[in-house]
């Protein structure tokens, strides 16, 4: 039967070279007035022997324990993959460690998953909130004991809290001005739970760039839906029947894009000339398909660059996050071959 051996303490190696415990802690964390030969040698015996640093024992001294959690409502879109990679530069560089928690889209999820970070004690949390989640009442812990959050993407806009976004409003509003400017009379929008800022304010941005052309906002062409594959299936079925045909669709997400491109082409329809489109993201999957996808840029790697930036600056007593509400990131339209129309296709 294995058993566990005991940790290596510091009196272990103290007594394996001859030096006080006292002189073995200070130049495990690096402390001044130890010579380079000591020093080595004590690290020496501290790799021989296995020594492990006992963090949690110093960060319970300290009531800090240098990690940031991150909760977080899926992980398997580019945009996230693109936001961790942000935050997680930004915490390195400070020497934080993250804990990161997945909601899957789940409010009962992403309670647990706040209860969980709190009671491991992280320093900070940077969240981005589930489709289900109606208020911030599981934050309350946080806010009690001053322990900083800053909400990205998925906020709550009437909330207090620091958020890092991008204008999610003038986005929409300028992505279907783009399909208005190529002509095209009858734009649909595909755009994903109305309970979160995202989708609403793009299609708020979509109706009012509608409404400034004088142009019809029909129920008929608006479909809100979860974004999968299924669903954009079900909308092209949909559009085939309508009369005349949509000429241009404001697609709120690259991937569900990409599928509508793929939809539309298998009935033999042409983007653009038939069906101009424009999606929202820039994945990495808006340059693979053919025709290449006009997007609105989201620089995700920015957004969690700033978001972890400003958490540990205030950490550090170097701002207060009470000072900060909204941080806007900026984005563009950029324009490919799938939302330009010739003239003769007007």
């Amino acid at each position: 039967m294995n058993t566990i051996k005991k940790d290596v303490t510091i009196y272990d190696i103290a007594q394996l070279i001859g030096v006080s415990p006292a002189t073995v802690s200070r130049a495990l964390n690096n402390k001044p007035f130890i010579s380079e030969k000591t020093k080595n040698k004590i690290f020496k015996a501290a790799k021989e022997l296995g020594y492990r640093q006992n963090n949690f024992a110093s960060n319970l001294r300290k009531q800090k324990s240098h990690t940031i959690g991150i909760i977080i409502h899926e992980l398997k879109s580019n945009f996230t993959t693109l936001v961790l990679a942000g935050i997680e530069k930004a915490a390195t560089l400070a020497g934080y460690d993250l804990i990161i928690a997945h909601s899957s889209e789940s409010v009962e999820k992403e309670i647990a998953n706040a209860n969980n970070l709190f009671h491991k004690r992280v320093d900070g949390v940077i969240a981005s909130l589930s489709f289900e989640t109606e208020n911030l009442d599981h934050f309350e812990p946080y806010y009690d004991k001053n322990i900083p959050v800053i909400f990205f993407d998925r906020v709550e806009e009437d909330s207090p809290t620091t958020k890092v976004i991008i204008d999610n409003y003038k986005s929409g509003y300028i992505a279907t001005k783009h399909l208005i400017d190529q002509g095209c009379q009858r734009i649909i929008l595909i755009a994903g739970s109305q309970k979160r800022n995202v989708y609403f304010q793009r299609y708020r941005g979509y109706a009012d760039a509608l409404r400034d052309h004088q142009m019809d906002i029909a129920k008929e062409r608006i479909f809100i839906n979860d974004l999968s594959e299924p669903a954009v299936e079900q909308v092209v079925d949909q559009i085939m029947k309508m009369k005349p045909l949509p000429d241009a669709a404001f697609i709120t997400n690259d991937f569900t894009a990409a599928v509508f491109i793929k939809k539309i082409k298998e009935k033999g329809l042409r983007i653009p000339e038939d069906i101009a489109v424009v999606g929202f993201n820039n994945d990495a999957i808006s340059r693979m398909v053919e025709p290449e996808l006009t997007t609105i840029n989201y620089p995700g790697f920015q957004v969690g660059e700033v978001a972890a930036t400003h958490l540990i600056n205030h950490l550090q007593g170097k701002a207060n996050l009470k000072d900060m509400s909204t941080i806007i990131i900026y984005s563009e339209l950029i324009v490919r071959k799938s939302s330009v129309k010739s003239k003769k296709d007007h």
